[in-house]
């Protein structure tokens, strides 16, 4: 039996360590990066929705109440606001570490 040339032997081993590195590599990253792009669409929208509703909460309380908030009370539907998003991002602060203590 004859041995193999080397330029073949070589070829065959480039060949293998480069599928092996795409295997490794490049097939995790495009995964990655899916899973990447699916969590900026994710956080874009819901940093819309957060901004959308913030927006009709403030409409809500300046226009539906009357006029509770008028005069030296004009402050308090901006106040009430930002309260509500202070409780929302404190609650999504809590969830998450809650979430991260369990794994």
């Amino acid at each position: 039996m004859k041995p193999a040339p080397i330029p073949k032997i070589i070829n065959e081993l480039w060949d293998l360590v480069v599928a092996y590195l795409k295997q490794e590599t490049v097939v995790p990253l495009k995964k990655l990066g899916l899973y990447v792009a699916w969590g900026l669409l994710g956080s874009f929208l819901l940093g819309f929705g957060v901004i959308f509703l913030t927006i009709a909460e403030l409409r809500a309380l300046q226009e539906l109440t009357g006029s509770t908030f008028t005069g030296n009370w004009s402050w308090a539907p901006y106040f009430i606001v930002v309260a509500t998003l202070m409780l929302g991002a404190t609650l999504t602060w809590f969830a998450r570490n809650l979430k991260g203590s369990r794994a």
